[in-house]
C-alpha cells in the first residue's frame, strides 16, 4: 500500500451543508436563521455566559477560596533519602541543594522519619520531626537546629 492509494473508509466522509444556495437546497433565502432578530444579524448572538439578562450563574456564585501571600514554601525530605550520604558526614542545606535532593526555591527544610538507618549522621536543618530525630539519635547520629 502507497500514500497516493490511501482513501477514507466508505460513509465516513460528509460534504458540508451548502446554505444560501437558493429554495431547492433547502436551506435558501433567510439560510436557516429565521425571519429577522437578534441571532439572525451579522455578528448576533449572545455572548458566552449571558442567559437572556437572568443574573449569569458566574456572577450568581460566591468567590470562594484565599492566598496566604505570606505562606512558607517547606521542602520535604525522609531519612531514606540521607542513605546516600557517608557516615560521620555533616547534612546542611547547602549539601542537600548541591546532591540535588532538594530542588526548587524553598523557605526551609524538614527531615521526617521515612525510613531507616543505621549509622551517625549530624543534620543541621531548621525543621526535624519528632519520630525522625528518635531515628537519628537512635543511630548515633546528632541534630544541630538552625533557625
Amino acid at each position: 500500500m502507497k500514500l497516493n492509494e490511501l482513501s477514507p473508509a466508505e460513509g465516513s466522509k460528509k460534504s458540508p451543508k451548502r446554505i444560501g444556495r437558493g429554495p431547492g437546497s433547502g436551506t435558501g433565502k433567510t439560510s436557516g436563521k429565521g425571519h429577522k432578530g437578534y441571532k439572525a444579524r451579522s455578528g448576533g448572538g449572545a455572548r458566552p455566559g449571558f442567559e437572556g439578562g437572568q443574573m449569569p450563574i458566574q456572577r450568581r456564585l460566591p468567590k470562594v477560596g484565599f492566598t496566604n501571600i505570606f505562606k512558607k514554601e517547606i521542602a520535604v525530605i525522609n531519612i531514606r533519602d540521607l542513605l546516600k550520604f557517608e557516615s560521620g558526614s555533616v547534612v546542611d542545606v547547602d549539601l542537600l541543594v548541591s546532591s540535588g535532593i532538594v530542588k526548587g526555591k524553598h523557605d526551609g527544610i524538614k527531615l521526617l522519619a521515612q525510613g531507616d538507618i543505621n549509622y551517625s549522621l549530624t543534620i543541621k536543618l531548621d525543621r526535624v520531626s519528632n519520630g525522625a530525630r528518635t531515628k537519628i539519635e537512635k543511630a548515633g547520629g546528632k541534630i544541630i537546629e538552625v533557625i
